[in-house]
């Protein structure tokens, strides 16, 4: 069976729900076994996502809602202990084609997006043609997919793709919104290199953008 699948890096590590015999990891129902994968500080192949993580101050560069306005989107620097347990994705520049236009080859801008952060609030009901008109015609269906949390802790995903549907698209519902930077840093006695994404942000401290694809760094 270990024939089956291919090699991990020595410091791979089997995520939490995944049952051990014998001291090594069994593949789940689906034949998979996933796990976790450090990224480290001066990683090459891992460059983007250790550009939202300043190690030494212990943050991370994260897209979410802003928590007292609804509809605006908020670029923040969150303490990595706020985000134990749970998954993020990396967007940005050079990841997954660049989806949502963000920055340029000159100037890459990235963020860290929770898995859940952006629940959808006009849900369609679970048939094939309800889901297919949600995302061709609402403007919240602008998206890659949904994800289901169901009660009894599982996943269940549908992705554009599953009914045929282009992805990426010229216009996202996410590039809709407006978006505040607040980096809120004032207790760290912060001394960021002048190209990190964490200084560059700091420079646009407290202003608003219309829509993502609007922030330009400075280069």
């Amino acid at each position: 069976m270990e024939e089956d699948f291919k090699p991990v890096p020595e410091c791979w590590i089997p995520a939490k729900e995944i049952e051990q015999q014998n001291g090594k990891p069994v593949p789940d129902e689906n034949g998979h076994i996933p796990g976790w994968v450090p990224v480290e500080k001066n990683s090459k192949q891992y460059c983007w996502h250790s550009s939202v993580v300043n190690y030494e101050f212990g943050i991370a560069l994260v897209l979410r809602h802003d928590p007292d306005e609804p509809g605006l989107l908020e670029i923040c620097a969150v303490p990595l202990s706020e985000l134990l347990e749970q998954t993020l994705e990396l967007i940005g520049t050079n990841i997954n084609g660049n989806p949502y236009g963000l920055g340029s080859k000159k100037s890459p801008l990235h963020f860290l997006i929770p898995h859940g952060a952006f629940p959808v609030r006009n849900l369609p009901t679970l048939k094939h043609n309800d889901l297919l008109s949600w995302f061709e015609d609402c403007r919240e269906g602008k998206i890659e997919g949904i994800v289901w949390h169901c009660g009894d802790g599982c996943l269940i995903k549908v992705h554009r793709h599953h009914l045929g549907l282009c992805w990426p698209l010229p216009d996202t519902y996410m590039n809709s919104k407006p978006v505040i930077v607040n980096m809120n840093l004032n207790k760290y006695d912060c001394a960021f290199d002048n190209e990190c994404l964490f200084n560059q942000f700091l420079k646009k401290d407290k202003q608003k953008f219309d829509r993502l694809k609007d922030i330009m760094l400075d280069v």
